[in-house]
Parts: C-alpha cells; sequence; structure tokens
C-alpha cells in the first residue's frame, strides 16, 4: 500500500474542487422532482461542469460513459442516467466528482423525491449519521478500521445492513488511490492516518441484507434482495489539526 500525501497547496485545490462538487451536487438537487428522468439530470449536470470550468472524474474512468451516477431506491451505486423516471416516494443517490487544477474530489448525496416514507427518512437520516461520526473520528494517528467500525455500530445498531463489497478510498491525484475505507470493522487495522492523507468516506446500506448483483449494463449495482439502498459521501483531508471536509 502506498499512500500518496498532498501538501497544503494541493489540498487547498481540492477544498477549491470540492467546494464546486458540493454546489453542483446540491444544484441537481433542486432539480430533483417527481417526473424527472435521470439523463435530465445528467443533461444539466454536463451544463454545470461546463458553467464551472472543471472536469467530470467519472466520464470516461475504465470506460464510464456519464458525468454522474444516479441511484434510485434498490440501484445501489454507479447507475448510469437514462430514461428511469423519478416517483414520488422514491430516493435517488447523486455521486460525483470533480478534476480541478489536475487533482479530483468526489462526493454524494441521497435526495428524496417528494415526500416519503418516514422508514425511508429515517433510513437516509442514519446514513448521513453514520458520515457525520465517521468524519468526527477522523484525526493524525488512527488507523482506518476505526472508521469503518463506527460506520458499523451506527448502521447495524439501527437495523441496517452494511454493503460491504463496496468501500471509501483515497482520492486525490487519482479518483482510487489508497488507502481503502471499508464501512466495517475487519481484523485487519489499515494503514495509520498521517497528515495529508485525502480519502472518500462513504457509507453506503440497505434496509435488506446487503448483498448485491451487477447488472446486464455491466455498471449499475443492485441489491439481490431488490432492498432500498442509500450512499453519501465526502473527500476529507488529515490535518494537524485533525479532519478538514474538502467537499462542502
Amino acid at each position: 500500500m502506498s499512500i500518496i500525501l498532498k501538501t497544503e497547496e494541493e489540498i487547498a485545490i481540492m477544498k477549491e474542487g470540492g467546494k464546486i462538487l458540493h454546489d453542483i451536487l446540491h444544484s441537481l438537487k433542486e432539480k430533483i422532482t417527481p417526473g424527472i428522468k435521470t439523463y435530465e439530470l445528467e443533461e444539466y449536470a454536463q451544463k454545470l461542469f461546463k458553467k464551472y470550468g472543471v472536469e467530470a472524474a467519472f466520464k470516461g474512468y475504465q470506460g464510464y460513459p456519464a458525468a454522474i451516477c444516479t441511484s434510485v431506491n434498490e440501484e445501489v451505486v454507479h447507475s448510469v442516467p437514462g430514461n428511469r423516471i423519478l416517483r414520488e416516494g422514491d430516493i435517488i443517490s447523486i455521486d460525483a466528482g470533480v478534476r480541478s487544477k489536475g487533482l479530483i474530489t468526489d462526493s454524494a448525496i441521497t435526495v428524496k423525491v417528494g415526500n416519503v416514507a418516514p422508514r425511508i427518512s429515517k433510513f437516509i437520516e442514519t446514513c448521513e449519521k453514520a458520515l457525520q461520526k465517521a468524519i468526527d473520528t477522523v484525526r493524525p494517528g488512527i488507523h482506518v478500521v476505526e472508521i469503518g467500525t463506527v460506520i458499523q455500530e451506527i448502521v447495524e445498531g439501527a437495523g441496517y445492513s452494511i454493503v460491504k463489497d463496496l468501500i471509501g478510498h483515497g482520492v486525490g491525484k487519482t479518483l482510487h488511490e489508497d488507502p481503502e475505507v471499508p464501512n466495517f470493522k475487519t481484523p485487519y487495522k489499515g494503514p495509520i492516518l498521517e497528515v495529508g492523507t485525502t480519502f472518500a468516506i462513504e457509507p453506503i446500506m440497505a434496509m435488506g441484507e446487503g448483498e448485491i448483483e451487477t447488472l446486464d449494463d455491466k455498471w449499475t449495482i443492485v441489491t439481490r434482495d431488490r432492498s432500498v439502498a442509500v450512499q453519501v459521501e465526502h473527500t476529507v483531508a488529515i490535518t494537524p489539526n485533525g479532519c478538514e471536509v474538502l467537499t462542502k
């Protein structure tokens, strides 16, 4: 494992790109309404990337055909925008990356479509709580496993399942770097996090069993039992004072 430590200047560039990514995601959030198709969100996202003068880090990565991922209900991650219509009561996770001045940030939000059932709201809130508690845990000198342990305790404590086949990751010079950041406790403690480490924390959970499969498009990952899933994500940096969220 080889973690690429970033300089203060590089982290500042990532923070600048991360703010743009935050603004793009929340502009997309404002567009979400019952009746919209996911490809319409993709079209709007492309306009936003152009407006801000940044690149969509996902577009073309390992052949991915779009600027954003739009995962609805049972779709967990990597859903390619298309003709799926958002309905009242759905949820959608929008995942995107920005490349700005040669450095990448990665973030995801989950949005409610119109009015959703209270149990769905609680489900999303649990994932957001797990992300925040994980961020609160991050500081120089901890092992990676401490992040996953906190996430697992919150998610499973609320009666949900971790999607263990999908994890967080280092990010910056490329979209996926070391270290791997599991969302659960592992026997392997993982590396000790040093100042200058930048990575994405992304709790991914399901209301059902948490087992997944990939659809015929070779991209869209869904829950095997078709239970609802959720993903939220921030890129963070280890600083001398603790942890800084770069995508807000």
